[in-house]
């Protein structure tokens, strides 16, 4: 029987995991991946991750990948890595293709922090939360990604912290010249969400009166 791609898919994620979790290092998975682990009903063939890249040689991180079952797709793979922090690669026994991008951005950092596991099968794989994968396709803005963002939009509605999205979102389109893009979001999102979105506020610490 010819394996799904579901299964194919699910197998490559399962090694990216167990290799980057032997790298000891933080990492989280995004992509079409994480949109579908986050509830949206969509097709991925890929498998997405990011991990933190300070102190990281390209050389270690490929070693520990490559023990179980990940290699480079392309021939010049440490020169595109270098230009493009991006390293691609493809799990061999699934012929699954397998982007690893090198995080370095303090959101990238957070988006780490904030990740909650999510069961593969039976791996338990640190995944990206909702707002942290509308703010990683908002800067791509690609077609499935607005897509996709409709789709968690839908899904989450009025629980997306939208004032942690936007202020992210504003931060970083400064950076790639995207003066417009916090705008279109934050209408995208609004149309999308079902109803007008609650931008959270710090909790407000209570005062205990003394006896």
């Amino acid at each position: 029987m010819k394996e799904s791609a579901s299964n194919r898919v699910l197998g490559a994620a399962k090694a990216l995991n167990a290799a980057l979790r032997e790298l000891k290092r933080p990492y989280l998975v995004i992509g079409g991946i994480a949109v579908i682990a986050r509830g949206a009903a969509r097709f991925t063939a890929d498998v997405d991750a990011t991990v933190w890249a300070e102190g990281l040689a390209f050389e270690d991180l490929v070693d520990v990948l490559s023990r179980h079952g990940i290699h480079g797709r392309i021939p010049d793979l440490f020169d595109f890595a270098r230009e493009n922090q991006v390293l691609l690669l493809v799990h061999k026994s699934t012929r699954t293709e397998v982007d690893v991008s090198l995080g370095w951005l303090p959101f990238e950092r957070e988006a780490m922090r904030r990740a909650t596991h999510v069961s593969f099968g039976r791996a338990r794989i640190p995944t990206a939360t909702a707002e942290d994968l509308i703010v990683l396709k908002a800067l791509a803005w690609r077609d499935k990604d607005r897509i996709d963002i409709e789709h968690l939009a839908g899904l989450y509605g009025r629980r997306l912290d939208l004032r942690y999205i936007l202020r992210h979102v504003t931060q970083l389109a400064e950076l790639a010249d995207l003066p417009e893009r916090s705008r279109e979001l934050e209408m995208l999102i609004r149309r999308t969400a079902g109803g007008p979105l609650r931008s959270r506020k710090p909790a407000r610490k209570r005062r205990h009166k003394k006896t």
